[in-house]
């Protein structure tokens, strides 16, 4: 389903250029960018997943992952198809590496519709995951407005590989976003992005630095790839300095898929000792993510240690902050989203236990 695209244009050649993200393909007729689903349609742009969806799922907010962002309630969870970037061991790559028009892309849906099913099934709110939101970027544009008409959040589960004219446009939609931050050296995301990694650590700073957007940050640990002491302690330090300390980063266990079957999955201890670290370098709220870890899935209060939202797998076990969103301790209050209007979201909540 073709729609009209924004962020591209003409160039003396011919071709198009689209201007949505760092890669700035220049097409010409007939031709997709890397991203598979914005296309050069007799000289003008369009993006041919607009109202077609890989399928809807309701999570718990947790799942995205987002711990400080209306913990307990339920998301409704699309994406389409295609992905700006190439990661090797991209876990959705079915959906990550098809093109508009494979039969992968089974559900279809506006706005509109969209928004109906998320108030009908209790949703607060609806995010955009599975692939990346950046390429349907008008698509989740209309779906956020539609949903904030009726008083639904919006959530973009991204890597934030975009272009500057489109950060307002994009993010000015978005309540939150987890910006998946692959790992802290160049030639990672050369090696096994296909991309580059100064334009996400700039994306993150305009979030955090110039919007009101809740962020958190995911990182997928990979044995052997961006384990290290050193890089855990780059990456803490950075969006310590960078962004700030209160930015809670979710450390994840990495499993073979895609191009990447041949190292391990990642050691729980693994996780555990980057936890510490991050920690230590003065990241108040580090969590650990795809494992068992109570303590690693835990938040506790920067001012004084205590444990506020105790989780098990992705069920809240324990929610002791304030109605105003505060240590009942120390009264201090926590970085985050936590209230709201009576009514105003939906009131569903899904505890969901992850298997041992």
């Amino acid at each position: 389903m073709s729609h009209p695209a924004q962020f591209w244009r003409p160039l003396a050649d011919g071709r198009l250029e689209c201007t949505l993200c760092p890669r700035r393909c220049k097409l010409r007729p007939r031709q997709h960018g890397a991203c598979l689903v914005r296309a050069n349609d007799a000289g003008r742009m369009v993006l041919t997943t607009y109202g077609r969806s890989t399928g809807f799922c309701l999570d718990p907010i947790e799942k995205k992952p987002l711990n400080h962002f209306y913990p307990g309630t339920a998301v409704l969870s699309f994406g389409t198809a295609g992905c700006n970037l190439a990661c090797k061991y991209c876990q959705n790559w079915s959906i990550s590496a098809a093109k508009a028009l494979d039969a992968t892309i089974g559900d279809e849906g506006t706005p509109e519709t969209i928004v109906a099913a998320a108030k009908a099934t209790g949703a607060a709110g609806i995010a955009f995951t599975y692939n990346d939101p950046i390429i349907f970027a008008e698509y989740a544009i209309d779906c956020a407005r539609a949903a904030h008409e009726v008083g639904l959040y919006t959530v973009a589960v991204t890597n934030g590989y975009i272009e500057p004219e489109a950060y307002a446009p994009f993010f000015s939609v978005m309540d939150a976003a987890n910006v998946d931050l692959k790992a802290f050296t160049e030639h990672f995301y050369q090696r096994y992005c296909g991309g580059h990694i100064e334009p996400v650590k700039e994306t993150l700073k305009y979030l955090v630095h110039h919007t009101t957007v809740w962020v958190e940050v995911t990182t997928l640990i990979i044995p052997t790839l961006n384990d290290s002491d050193d890089e855990i302690r780059a990456l803490a330090r950075w969006i310590r300095d960078a962004l700030a300390p209160h930015v809670p980063l979710h450390l994840t266990a990495f499993h073979p898929d895609f191009k990447l079957r041949d190292l391990p999955p990642t050691p729980p201890q693994t996780l555990q000792r980057a936890r510490a670290i991050a920690r230590a370098e003065g990241l108040w709220h580090v969590y650990t993510g795809n494992i068992w870890d109570r303590e690693g899935s835990t938040t506790f209060c920067p001012g004084c240690g205590a444990a506020l939202i105790a989780r098990d797998g992705y069920a809240i076990t324990a929610y002791r902050l304030t109605p105003d969103g505060a240590c009942p301790d120390c009264h201090r209050p926590l970085e985050g989203r936590f209230t709201r209007a009576p009514g105003h979201f939906g009131n569903r909540r899904i505890p969901i236990r992850l298997t041992a």
